[in-house]
């Protein structure tokens, strides 16, 4: 059965653990292995996990009985009434079981609690696999984007959308 705990500092070190197996196992071939190193020194390091808990970001741990599988990280965005789901990943190995699809209704039910009108994520462009997952969970791509990350690296990515009105 999985299930979802609000991750907090105590819980750093697993969530960057799952990180970079999961990046490195998912994202060659779609980005270069130099651009997941910098993006995981700079999207996990322990100060900017904890800085995002600090501003409001919720992180959440799955487990499936008492194996961490992986975890969504989303938060509010008041102004606009919006949640962005701004990390959902799961272990290679769990992938096509249903957990994806779990997790994405964890973050509506998620979403909705805090009365938001939509649900949204950024997803690679050459991230198929997830694309497609996010189709079939009702997202629907919203517009295209690239962004500047950093160190002369960008995401091109879609900006998918959930509403739930």
């Amino acid at each position: 059965m999985l299930t979802f705990k609000t991750a907090g500092e105590s819980d750093i070190l697993l969530i960057q653990q799952l990180a970079h197996t999961i990046w490195h196992s998912h994202y060659p071939g779609i980005i270069t292995v130099e651009q997941i190193e910098y993006m995981l020194k700079e999207m996990y390091s322990s100060n900017c996990i904890l800085n995002e808990m600090a501003d409001g970001h919720i992180w959440v741990l799955l487990f499936l009985d008492d194996q961490p599988i992986g975890f969504v990280s989303y938060y509010f965005e008041k102004d606009n009434r919006k949640v962005k789901l701004s990390k959902l990943y799961i272990l290679q190995s769990f992938h096509g079981l249903g957990y994806g699809q779990e997790a994405l209704d964890f973050a509506k039910r998620c979403a909705k609690e805090l009365k938001a009108l939509d649900l949204y994520l950024t997803v690679n462009k050459q991230n198929k696999k997830a694309i497609d997952a996010y189709k079939k969970a009702g997202f629907y791509i919203e517009k295209s984007v690239i962004n500047d990350v950093g160190n002369g690296y960008i995401m091109d990515d879609y900006i998918m959308t959930y509403n739930l009105k």
